[in-house]
């Protein structure tokens, strides 16, 4: 089997993410995750919670591999993270950070930037109709392609950013506080899509401080003093 074929099949089958006994350690010394476990498979819409610096959005960093665990194992796919070449992990378990990059030039440039990259090199760059139909889902129907990146909105910046991860159709969804500095309307239209992205059979995790207005099928989970646990 080819290489391109072996990824193929890899992507087909929508692999499992699975943290066995991870701690952490900060650069100071202090222990901030304590011997998590959590498995993530498809199909699986997680919310985590917790105090500002428990930790939630260094968890999110070791699961594809952004930092390393002083103890324990994460896998994905059945192989150790530190197997993967970082590319590669990183398209199919990708993560949207606090604090949106919006690279120089249009919306339009934004969202297909990554389909130049190496990572991406399988994948066609969306037509302008793929792209306007992902802004519309998440609440973005004002919003010109050709609009300059850098001048939108911190609300705008984390939906085009999240839109720009969409369209690669990663295998899972790590969104950090991807509903903070959204009105009303438009966090609910975040939430469902990350619904639906979950109904697709993605893995989907979600850390924000706000709880989701209808946690249907959401596992919520909390992590405080180090450990990840189901809500009380």
């Amino acid at each position: 089997m080819s290489r391109l074929a072996s990824e193929k099949s890899l992507h087909d089958s929508q692999p499992e993410l699975l943290l066995e006994g991870v701690s952490w350690q900060a650069p100071d010394g202090k222990q901030v995750l304590s011997g998590v476990d959590l498995r993530l498979s498809p199909g699986h819409l997680v919310w985590i919670s917790g105090p500002s610096g428990a930790g939630k959005s260094s968890l999110l960093r070791l699961m594809n591999r952004l930092a390393e665990p002083s103890a324990g194992r994460i896998s994905f796919g059945g192989k150790p993270l530190e197997q993967w070449p970082p590319t590669q992990l990183r398209r199919r378990v990708a993560l949207l950070g606090q604090s949106p990059v919006m690279l120089a030039g249009s919306v339009r440039d934004n969202l297909r930037r990554p389909f130049k990259l190496h990572a991406a090199r399988e994948q066609d760059a969306p037509a302008d109709q793929t792209l306007r139909e992902m802004l519309d889902g998440l609440g973005l129907g004002e919003l010109d392609l050709a609009a300059n990146a850098g001048g939108l909105s911190l609300g705008q910046k984390q939906r085009v950013a999240l839109a720009r991860l969409l369209l690669l159709e990663p295998q899972v969804l790590l969104l950090d506080e991807p509903v903070s500095a959204l009105d009303p309307d438009s966090r609910r239209l975040v939430e469902r899509e990350a619904a639906k992205q979950a109904a697709a059979d993605r893995a989907v995790v979600m850390v924000s401080h706000q709880p989701p207005r209808h946690a249907g099928d959401t596992r919520v989970l909390v992590l405080k003093d180090g450990a990840l646990g189901e809500e009380p």
